[in-house]
């Protein structure tokens, strides 16, 4: 029987059929065509000649698996008429360029409406289409100082904590505009009405705060990082030091859990009230103390299996190993990369991994068979039919690290950094 995660059959998940053109970007436009791909949509994503700063080298770019790419130069008028053409045949367009660049390019939501109106045209930027800093470049650390969520992050008289780029990119970026486009496709079904979906970082990331909004009003969250329930402030709902320099993480928040929590660790019968926020600091210390005891792995072998709430901070080749993530398939091998699972799951309509990370302009001819675009045979698919390599095996218009055709890149020149959002 045929593992549902790996399958390389095609039609597969609950988007099969569904059409999408994704005008290759950086950060969370990609990672966004990555979700539809991995729900089944076929996702075709236009790579330009010249490369992307910042590329992650094709074999190796994750969010590019389950795609196909063709190579398109915006620049000249067929290769700016070939993708009105794959416009006209899709459901979803994704772009994630600084506001006005694809209308300069021709390749606008007007234009591709014109052509399709039950078209989808999702665009990705950081502080969205309008507003006195959207023509401004950023990046994901910026748009989370903005939107107030930086601030939230990092202990009390610290310095703010960088998530990663996985809070502004991912979540209120790429996981935003899939759910507009989903939205936007249902309405389409319903009525035949395309539409576009204005999906900016600095929305999305604000709107996951609309709990932290409330309690902030309601005078139950103070405006200060690391003071709070549930910003490392409470000791029962933080991270320790073990004796080996590892770090427990903490979350004990109801009553029945901390009593758990209380006994294994163990807190004498005289420790502070958890409750009584005053003597915080002191509970703190004590668990801080008791941690530092032994290692990790001895609180992991204590704590683990029980409702206590405790877990190893682990890190991403650790996690890969952690039986719960092996045993749900959490994260899976596939063509020699370890790499997170399809999700989320479906009883009758499975995501798969279909296709390796698609190297640029590999399925220009495959494509143009599929979607009946003849453009893609002519002069402006650079590389058509065969994923066009220079001698040494790099791909045809590789950039940084061996990257296709990226936001603003210019075949042979250096990218055109007016055109890119940025992540």
């Amino acid at each position: 029987m045929t593992d549902p995660m790996t399958s390389r059959s095609t039609g597969v998940g609950p988007l099969a059929g569904v059409r999408v053109l994704e005008l290759a970007a950086l950060g969370p436009a990609p990672f966004a065509g990555m979700l539809l791909a991995d729900l089944g949509a076929d996702v075709v994503r236009v790579d330009r000649p010249g490369g992307q700063p910042m590329a992650v080298p094709p074999a190796t770019d994750v969010t590019n698996r389950n795609k196909r790419s063709v190579l398109l130069d915006l620049k000249a008028a067929d290769g700016k008429a070939t993708v009105l053409d794959l416009a006209a045949r899709a459901d979803v367009l994704l772009e994630g360029f600084r506001p006005g660049v694809v209308e300069r390019l021709g390749v606008g939501p007007e234009a591709a409406l014109a052509r399709n109106p039950r078209l989808v045209y999702g665009r990705m930027t950081g502080w969205g289409q309008d507003g006195p800093l959207a023509a401004s470049a950023g990046h994901d650390i910026g748009y989370l100082a903005t939107a107030g969520t930086l601030g939230l992050i990092g202990p009390a008289g610290g310095p703010p904590a960088i998530p990663a780029n996985l809070l502004g990119d991912y979540a209120g970026g790429a996981l935003y505009l899939v759910s507009g486009v989903l939205a936007a496709l249902r309405h389409a079904e319903r009525t035949g009405e395309g539409q576009v979906v204005d999906s900016a970082i600095v929305d999305g990331v604000a709107h996951l705060g609309a709990m932290l909004w409330g309690l902030l009003g309601a005078g139950l969250w103070r405006d200060a990082r690391g003071t709070n329930l549930l910003d490392g402030g409470c000791p029962y709902y933080a991270v320790y030091a073990t004796a080996d320099g590892g770090w427990m993480a903490v979350g004990a928040l109801e009553e029945r859990f901390y009593a758990e929590f209380a006994r294994l660790l163990p807190l004498p019968a005289d420790a502070p009230d958890r409750g009584d926020v005053t003597r915080w600091p002191e509970l703190r210390a004590l668990i801080a103390e008791r941690f530092a005891a032994r290692s990790r792995a001895a609180w992991t072998a204590l704590f683990e299996g029980t409702d206590a709430c405790v877990a190893p901070v682990l890190s991403l080749r650790e996690a890969a190993a952690h039986p719960q993530l092996a045993a749900r398939g959490t994260l899976v091998t596939a063509d020699g990369l370890t790499q997170p699972a399809p999700a989320p799951r479906f009883s009758r309509t499975p995501g798969a991994l279909r296709r390796p990370p698609a190297e640029p302009g590999a399925h220009t001819a495959e494509v143009a068979a599929d979607w009946d675009v003849a453009g893609l045979r002519g002069p402006g698919a650079a590389g058509a039919g065969d994923g066009a390599r220079q001698p040494g095996g790099a791909p045809a218009g590789g950039g940084v690290g061996g990257g296709g055709g990226g936001v603003g890149a210019r075949a042979g020149a250096r990218p055109d950094s007016r055109e890119t959002t940025g992540s």
